[in-house]
């Protein structure tokens, strides 16, 4: 979609708000304001003027960008390692902030380049109030607990901030998974259904995440949800492929395909042939009937009393069906392809822990994600994506990415981001990592987790380190910004080999930080002499 189609189609949407929420008066002053919005600023102008009627609840402020200080990334090699000529990324900092870096490095012509976003965020669930763990004090814990202690509104707000940026980056065939629970599932559907189009949405998968029983005041609640949307849902396509054997007595083979055939008992009544269930296809493009031997395959396989059916006019006596899809052939047995249920199952949280467990030599970070999650997800897509994680949290993400490749040679390159809150970045994002590709700790430590006999580690895998520096940047000095400018290229192009310098992009706005929910302590912002 262009910009102008962008524009056109935000008019109508604004044209088709009922008159009870917008009087006719109020609509000509938001397309009024929508006409002189540029690309840059469309989307949060649009969010502005229809605030008051949309989803039918209402934002927290939005979060405070300082314009007086620029976020930049910055290599740190000292803890980058391994040796694939392809490295993964990972960010440590703010995520609101590293979005918007890559948005400048992942970019081309206004389009976004990343081909696949899965988060895990946090769930809202003010469980960690009680631990202490609030966004007003500085918290002090063994072990990482996500900082969910949000306002519903709030919860929804941060969440909207970074979608918006995350929608942006997705390539035009993009699609992102968002796993949520059922406190914030609903409220976060009807959000992505504005930031995203309802149109775009693929499913909710239902993932069962335990199998045994436990306490409730009403029902055990033993599942989470996958929440899945498309950039443009016409253009997306996929390739999670599951197949059911069937019978070879089934199948048909034209000029060196196979398909189905299915044969349905039918009655005569009335002088007319009658099915139980009706199938019709539509092979005009195929030779399957004008093919004389494939004609005495069919017959030869009808039992008395029995049809097999198609549309065919020109073919009165009988009527011939099958169902236009081509059947594996696979050492000589025959499978169907079919689509995958919406329930995840035999994926278990349990899994996700003991993982961990095994890596670590104990629980340090509260339910996170088993690999086999991800690797289902993950296998609806092609083999050679670029994925991103922005809530990496222990990073299931990167480990599960470099398990696919080494499983189907694959070439898919993972960016993970993640803050250092409770030291979680470098104490177990970066660390689970190393250990998974180097077969030690960053400190030699030894573990129980071993990929698999034949190959133990993941060895055959580079992980690039970046970390978000703070740069104080007035609007008016304009040697300084000069300076960030170019230092941005080039970290740019580290983070992504395709990126073309760029000279002419806004810094101030376009790499503005985000404000601190905390004041930062005197000394730790970066800056450049």
């Amino acid at each position: 979609m262009t910009f102008l189609e962008k524009k056109e189609h935000l008019k109508k949407e604004i044209a088709n708000i009922a008159k009870e929420s917008y009087n006719k008066e109020q609509k000509a002053l938001a397309t009024y304001i929508l006409d002189h919005a540029t690309e840059d600023n469309i989307d949060a102008i649009y969010t502005f003027i229809t605030q008051r009627v949309k989803l039918g609840f209402t934002f927290d402020a939005a979060p405070e960008v300082n314009h007086n200080c620029v976020s930049i990334c910055k290599k740190n090699d000292s803890m980058s390692f391994g040796i694939n000529n392809t490295p993964h990324k990972l960010i440590i900092g703010e995520n609101y902030d590293v979005l918007k870096n890559l948005l400048v490095s992942y970019s081309q012509n206004g389009e976004g380049l990343i081909d696949v976003i899965y988060i895990d965020p946090p769930y809202n669930t003010e469980s960690t109030q009680k631990e202490g763990n609030d966004c007003k004090e500085e918290v002090q814990a063994s072990k990482f607990i996500y900082r969910d202690k949000f306002t519903r509104t709030g919860w929804l707000n941060m969440m909207r901030e970074r979608l918006v940026l995350a929608r942006k980056l997705l390539s035009k065939k993009g699609v992102i998974f968002i796993s949520i629970d059922d406190n914030m599932q609903a409220y976060l559907k009807v959000l992505c259904d504005d930031i995203f189009g309802e149109e775009n949405f693929i499913s909710c998968f239902v993932w069962q995440k335990k199998s045994g029983g436990g306490q409730a005041a009403y029902f055990y609640e033993g599942h989470e949800y996958v929440l899945i949307y498309a950039k443009h849902k016409i253009d997306k396509n996929f390739s999670l492929k599951k197949y059911k054997e069937i019978s070879a007595t089934n199948v048909i083979e034209d000029q060196g395909r196979y398909y189905i055939i299915e044969v349905d008992k039918i009655r005569k009544k009335h002088g007319k042939y009658e099915s139980g269930e009706e199938r019709r296809c539509y092979y005009e493009e195929l030779s399957l009937y004008k093919n004389p031997k494939a004609i005495a395959q069919i017959e030869d396989k009808l039992q008395e009393g029995s049809y097999l059916l198609v549309e065919d006019k020109n073919n009165k006596g009988k009527h011939f069906i099958a169902e236009k899809q081509e059947i594996l052939n696979k050492n000589g047995k025959f499978y169907k392809e079919i689509l995958p249920y919406s329930i995840i199952s035999e994926v278990w949280t349990k899994d996700g822990a003991n993982e961990l467990k095994k890596i670590f030599g104990e629980g340090i970070f509260q339910n996170p994600k088993p690999v086999k999650l991800l690797k289902f997800l993950l296998n609806t897509q092609d083999k050679n994506i670029t994925i991103l994680d922005f809530f990496a949290g222990s990073g299931t993400t990167g480990q599960a990415v470099m398990e696919l490749n080494a499983e189907d040679g694959g070439n898919r390159q993972c960016i993970l981001v993640t803050n250092n809150e409770n030291n979680i970045g470098k104490g177990i994002t970066y660390e689970r990592l190393y250990r998974v590709v180097n077969g030690k700790g960053t400190k030699n430590e030894k573990f129980d987790w071993t990929y698999t006999k034949e190959q133990p580690y993941l060895s055959n895998n580079c992980w690039d380190v970046f970390e978000i520096e703070r740069h104080e940047l007035k609007i008016d000095d304009y040697e300084k910004a000069k300076q960030l400018l170019g230092k941005a290229n080039l970290v740019f192009k580290q983070l992504n080999p395709e990126y073309e310098p760029k000279h002419d992009w806004d810094i101030y706005n376009q790499l503005a930080s985000l404000k601190p929910y905390l004041e930062e302590k005197a000394g730790d912002s970066n800056d450049v002499n």
